[in-house]
């Protein structure tokens, strides 16, 4: 109840964060047709998509195969990810959507729903739900564009 009270009090301010809010828990539409790799890249906000823009291009043009996944933490993240990626969306390459919060159910959910290849997390969002959650089901991640500090890092 307090994590939708918050959405709720986050939504007030920023109407976005009510936009397909059943992802935030995991509950993301199933990936269907032919079981093609995903490439995952989660930029939090504006700033991280704007430097995902390299990377996930990279991947369009390597893996024209793959389908892409880009998923976001804020509303004006996923708003620049929509106006960035207009192509590759267009296209039916790239699919946008939220990270769950970093629950154990919301994290497998996703994980399980998505079935990605490979994901590739920007600057610091470590979650340590979603990292147990990749680990059990053999999902490998990096973590990218990251500056930790020493205290952080433990």
């Amino acid at each position: 109840p307090l994590v939708l009270a918050s959405l709720l009090w986050r939504a007030l301010r920023q109407p976005g964060y009510l936009n397909a809010w059943p992802e935030r828990f995991g509950w993301i539409a199933r990936r269907s047709g032919p079981a093609r790799q995903l490439l995952w890249v989660h930029a939090v906000s504006v700033g991280e998509t704007r430097a995902s823009e390299s990377l996930v291009r990279a991947f369009a043009a390597r893996w024209p195969e793959a389908d892409l996944l880009l998923t976001h933490m804020t509303p004006t993240g996923r708003a620049t990810g929509a106006a960035v990626f207009a192509d590759l969306i267009g296209a039916g390459r790239l699919r946008q959507a939220w990270l769950p919060w970093d629950y154990p159910g919301a994290s497998r959910r996703f994980l399980a729903r998505m079935r990605p290849t490979l994901g590739v997390l920007i600057e610091t969002e470590v979650w340590p739900n979603l990292l147990a959650a990749a680990s059990r089901q053999s999902v490998p991640l990096a973590l990218v564009n990251a500056r930790l500090s020493e205290r952080s890092l433990r």
